[in-house]
């Protein structure tokens, strides 16, 4: 009861129109001006750093799909490079065999069938052939 008797009085005040209490009016609403521009900046500010973290999130995750791509592909080409060194190192030793007069010798024998002075030469299948002919006899 009591507060609202002062809230009465104080309706019941007429406000003075001096230079005093104008130029105070006028601080507060500068005051109230300048926190709303201080709000509005702020809310700029942190509406374009949620943009830049964003676009950098992104940009983030771009980059590490296409290093996982990247990694990927290198170990495919890792693997190829070792089948390609194998096959060189296998191509390197033939070639060492076939400055070898005898090897040269032993694949002529196998290969074309020649034979030194006194051998005879019997040519038998592979295994893979016997089966197919007898596949092919069986039809």
């Amino acid at each position: 009861m009591v507060r609202k008797q002062a809230k009465q009085k104080a309706k019941n005040v007429t406000e003075l129109n001096n230079d005093y209490v104008r130029t105070l009016q006028q601080k507060e609403e500068r005051k109230r001006a300048q926190k709303v521009r201080l709000r509005r900046r702020l809310a700029v500010f942190a509406g374009i750093a949620i943009v830049l973290f964003a676009i950098q999130g992104k940009i983030f995750f771009n980059q590490n799909k296409i290093l996982a791509q990247k990694e990927e592909e290198k170990q495919v080409l890792l693997s190829q490079l070792a089948d390609v060194e194998d096959e060189h190192l296998m191509l390197t030793r033939q070639l060492e065999k076939l400055n070898d007069d005898e090897y040269i010798a032993k694949l002529a024998r196998q290969k074309y069938f020649l034979s030194e002075g006194n051998e005879t030469i019997f040519s038998i299948p592979p295994k893979e052939e016997k089966v197919e002919k007898k596949e092919q006899e069986k039809e």
